[in-house]
């Protein structure tokens, strides 16, 4: 490379997963050579700076490397390593945004069609909130959709909890799953506090405009008449909050459930954890159900193991 606008960015990387990461000196050798001919090929192309690579600049890269006729294994390696160079970069301040975070690999393999992202799932459950609104129907809407994220259930499990089944004090949720199986789940904070909000400023006045003889006392989330929440509801909860956010994949309840064990895979939990937390009789069902991106099983795969290089 050189001494030029990459130069010192790439050293600094090379040292950062060498001696701060540990990785193997083969390993780091791999990412240098992906390195290089990543940044000749920009160089060629008039680009000599890591701030004026632009996201197309990335896309063209990999389609250059399909007209070199290299395999999709290849070509998923060399962008793993580019995605961790511009994210070192972004880390560094020598970039304003990662554009390469949005580049995906060549499909070598079927992909689930409604996981969303982390940040699609931020906005669906800020859009969820409205604004802040502090309408029941709204404080419920966003405590749902917080609750579904969290505990990955199924829509079946989300309306048929009961206010019984939650401990607020200990942040779990008690889940009644296929063939009547319970099982305890988290409930993390932000769920949790959008929970007590709802309870606090928006059930209450859910129930009173219940006009049955007997109110609905024992479920958790309520309809706009005061009645336990229906499957179809949560639904439209879903897609509405869908539209706000502005999110084009298809949704439905089941895709947060997918986000929710995709997410938990990528952040490192061990699959059986995850098979518990979804209620999931045999854990080829959940190896299935959290299937990642050949993309990102590549770059974990080559970042973790010491001979993948």
């Amino acid at each position: 490379m050189g001494v030029d606008g990459f130069g010192t960015l790439r050293e600094q990387f090379l040292v950062h997963i060498g001696i701060e990461r540990g990785l193997a000196k083969a390993t780091v050798s791999a990412y240098e050579s992906d390195l290089n001919k990543y940044v000749a090929w920009l160089q060629t192309h008039g680009i000599t700076k890591p701030d004026d690579i632009a996201k197309q600049d990335v896309e063209d890269y990999i389609a250059a490397l399909d007209a070199d006729g290299e395999s999709a294994r290849s070509k998923a390696r060399r962008l793993a390593s580019i995605h961790e160079f511009h994210r070192f970069a972004l880390a560094q301040h020598a970039v304003s945004a990662d554009v390469a975070a949005s580049v995906k690999a060549p499909k070598g393999a079927s992909v689930l069609p409604d996981v969303l992202n982390v940040d699609e799932v931020s906005r669906l459950l800020d859009a969820a909130a409205v604004g802040g609104s502090t309408d029941p129907v709204v404080l419920r809407d966003k405590a749902l959709l917080e609750f579904m994220y969290a505990t990955g259930c199924r829509v079946s499990e989300a309306v048929g909890t009961n206010l019984e089944d939650i401990d607020l004090e200990e942040k779990v949720v008690r889940l009644m799953g296929k063939g009547s199986k319970q099982r305890l789940v988290p409930l993390g904070s932000y769920a949790r506090n959008s929970v007590v909000v709802y309870l606090n400023a928006g059930r209450g006045e859910l129930e009173r405009r219940s006009t049955a003889k007997v109110p609905e006392r024992r479920a958790l989330f309520l309809n706009k008449r005061g009645k336990r929440i229906s499957r179809q509801s949560v639904w439209e909860i879903v897609k509405t909050a869908g539209e706000r956010a502005d999110i084009t994949k298809p949704l439905h309840p089941h895709t947060l459930r997918h986000s929710f064990a995709t997410h938990l895979i990528q952040g490192g939990a061990d699959v059986r954890t995850v098979q518990e937390l979804l209620g999931h009789a045999s854990v080829t069902t959940t190896q299935i159900y959290t299937h990642v991106s050949p993309e990102a099983l590549i770059e974990t795969y080559l970042t973790a193991h010491p001979r993948a290089r």
